[in-house]
């Protein structure tokens, strides 16, 4: 995958954190930066969490109220001119939402992917069928051209879990219940099933089942989420925090600061010690594979 997949994501959260950075070492609150720069509030947040992207002007304008050096200076404004560049997902349009947008760049620049979802089989491992109807249900009022543009974001994104170059490590826990609830066409579901051994054979993938009957286990009050790692950049760049994803209805969380991270990193401990393990796992999807043949 070349490089530029992974979009402005990681350059515009680079170039966030470093502005952020600097204008705390000025001792200028948010808002004394905004009425600097005659900009709202809302837009510093957006451009200190890496949510746009950022013209050289406006950077250089930045970096002079904060009292940066030239050098710095410098360096921010051709870190500005990499937040522009585009990744694959902006062809698709509005079906990639704002929101998400920024997380589909995250996985792709990822080196490894702990992902738990309780309740459906995740959108790394999905097949076609299982995308399309997913679609539907969440969103039954979207066009079928729409659901199609989605379900193809979709599998685009999978192709990230067998790119030649630096595949990441995908680990995954999913919860009995996703094998059990059926598509529409149980055939289908049986498909889904196979499909998820076939990849947990590849040497990047580890696929778990937490059971039913494990009872009560410390997930229970953070439902699904993801934890990204990221590899040092070029020339040893400092590679970017790693980061906990989860998303609702309407929008999502990010979550990098240590103790955020440490948190769901000993959820996420815990619940692997509690789920199957890779072989058992397998053996289970399979028994569920024949449940929805019958």
């Amino acid at each position: 995958m070349a490089a530029t997949d992974s979009g402005s994501t990681i350059p515009r959260r680079q170039l966030g954190r470093h502005l952020r950075q600097l204008r705390e070492e000025a001792g200028l609150t948010v808002q004394q930066a905004a009425d600097a720069l005659e900009w709202s509030t809302p837009r510093i947040w957006r451009v200190e969490k890496g949510a746009v992207a950022m013209r050289s002007f406006d950077v250089r304008n930045m970096c002079q109220i904060y009292g940066a050096p030239e050098p710095i200076t410098q360096a921010l404004v051709g870190l500005a001119k990499e937040t522009k560049a585009k990744g694959w997902w902006h062809s698709y349009g509005e079906v990639v939402p704002d929101w998400f947008e920024l997380f589909v760049g995250l996985e792709a620049a990822a080196g490894r992917i702990r992902n738990y979802e309780p309740e459906m089989i995740p959108g790394l491992l999905q097949t076609r069928a299982y995308a399309e109807e997913l679609h539907r249900v969440e969103q039954p009022t979207l066009p079928e051209d729409d659901v199609q543009r989605s379900v193809a974001v979709r599998l685009q994104r999978q192709k990230v879990l067998t790119r030649p170059v630096q595949a990441p490590r995908y680990e995954v826990v999913v919860g009995e219940a996703a094998l059990r609830r059926s598509l529409a066409d149980r055939d289908a579901m049986a498909e889904q099933l196979r499909h998820l051994v076939e990849v947990g054979k590849r040497r990047n993938v580890s696929i778990r089942v937490l059971l039913i009957r494990a009872g009560l286990h410390r997930a229970l009050t953070c439902g699904a989420f993801a934890i990204l790692d990221f590899p040092s950049g070029p020339g040893g760049r400092t590679p970017e925090p790693t980061t906990v994803y989860s998303d609702s209805l309407t929008g999502a969380l990010y979550l990098d600061k240590p103790h955020e991270v440490a948190a769901y990193s000993d959820v996420w401990n815990s619940i692997v010690a509690t789920a199957l393990g890779e072989d058992e796992s397998t053996k289970l999807i399979h028994e569920y594979c024949e449940r929805h043949l019958r």
